[in-house]
């Protein structure tokens, strides 16, 4: 399959088909835990911020005529889908350039402190030059091959439709439903766009809401510019329909999921055409 290939960092696949500006990317799935990581805390409690085989579910992009792209680094080390200047200031050590200089607030951030409350990820802070290296050497990457993919199918359609794949913890509550649909309350594309979408999955069976506690974070920010024609949406899927989520394994539901994601997919690429 034609693509890109960056070991550790992103990887990309292009279409296998009649090629429509559609573009999947999976930004949490990675799990290739880099060598200088030098975490003091479990790996078993630090995989669990991964978004695992999301990029699985929805790998029939490819076959649809849609790209799909997907980071390699786990999201516990640097996270694609923050600003490179959310940060935390408790962590860092030393002087960060100028376009890095933390925000006031951060929740979670571009770099995490907790592998979960009470349990820091390092012995130590990080050195100002240690996330400089890793923004320039993960994060940046990441964020061009998703840009330089979503621009070339811009130029070439005068459109594009950017899906932003996650998956989302569950605990037995089902507090936010099966699926959720992030547009940043409307800004990041039409609402004709996260409609098709909500609906499709609601006549799958699947209880969906919208902007219900995820409306999408950095990634459909830069990417969503519907008044221009760039349209981004984020879609979170409830872990426990497919996965273990103490184990990491896939469970028996996987193959039912990732069946009807690339039904979505389907749909979505006859969704596309009929806009060009």
């Amino acid at each position: 399959m034609n693509g890109l290939d960056i070991p550790g960092i992103v990887w990309r696949r292009d279409p296998a088909a009649e090629i429509v500006p559609l573009v999947f990317d999976s930004p949490h799935s990675g799990a290739v835990y880099p060598a200088d990581f030098a975490y003091r805390c479990p790996l078993s409690v630090l995989r669990r911020a991964e978004d695992a085989y999301v990029d699985e579910l929805y790998a029939a992009a490819p076959a649809a005529g849609a790209t799909l792209i997907g980071a390699a680094f786990p999201r516990s080390y640097i996270d694609a889908n923050r600003a490179a200047n959310d940060l935390d200031p408790a962590l860092i050590h030393g002087t960060l350039p100028p376009e890095l200089t933390p925000r006031p607030v951060t929740r979670v951030g571009l770099v995490r402190r907790f592998a979960r409350p009470g349990m820091p990820i390092y012995d130590r802070r990080l050195h100002a030059d240690e996330i400089v290296a890793r923004v320039e050497r993960y994060h940046a990457p990441y964020h061009r091959v998703l840009d330089e993919a979503c621009d070339r199918l811009y130029r070439r359609f005068g459109r594009v439709w950017h899906v932003n794949c996650h998956s989302m913890p569950s605990h037995g509550t089902r507090e936010h439903g099966d699926f959720v649909l992030g547009d940043r309350d409307g800004t990041s594309c039409a609402g004709e766009f996260t409609a098709f979408v909500a609906d499709f999955l609601r006549g799958l069976g699947y209880d969906v809401r919208i902007n219900e506690g995820y409306k999408g974070v950095e990634i459909v920010r830069r990417q969503g510019r519907p008044h221009c024609g760039r349209h981004s949406l984020q879609i979170e899927v409830d872990r426990a329909l497919y996965m273990n989520q103490r184990t990491l394994e896939k469970s028996p539901g996987f193959a039912r999921l990732q069946a009807d994601l690339a039904r979505l997919i389907a749909a979505l690429r006859e969704f596309v055409r009929a806009r060009l």
